[in-house]
């Protein structure tokens, strides 16, 4: 599939002095920062789903964490006294 972008001459200019330090083609630079994007706005809108996803739960259930029950918790991380996920409440 061909696409053609039209840019302004700064931008063009910009992206061909980029490419010419990193020694990439002006067509890499483009298409990695595209890519960049994508990934980026999909991956926030996976945790925007999960959020609302999230909020429906426990709108239905009521069963939470606290702020410092999570944060206690994440301190544990990589720690030998690591601990499991707390349990939820109501």
């Amino acid at each position: 599939m061909a696409t053609s972008l039209k840019i302004d001459e700064m931008l063009k200019d910009r992206v061909q002095h980029l490419a010419s330090q990193r020694r990439r083609s002006s067509h890499w630079i483009m298409l990695e920062a595209i890519r960049q994007y994508v990934e980026r706005e999909e991956a926030r809108e996976r945790f925007k789903q999960e959020a609302l996803a999230s909020w429906v739960a426990y709108q239905e259930t009521g069963r939470h964490l606290t702020g410092r029950e999570v944060g206690i918790w994440l301190d544990t991380w990589g720690t030998r006294d690591e601990r499991a996920v707390p349990e939820c409440r109501e």
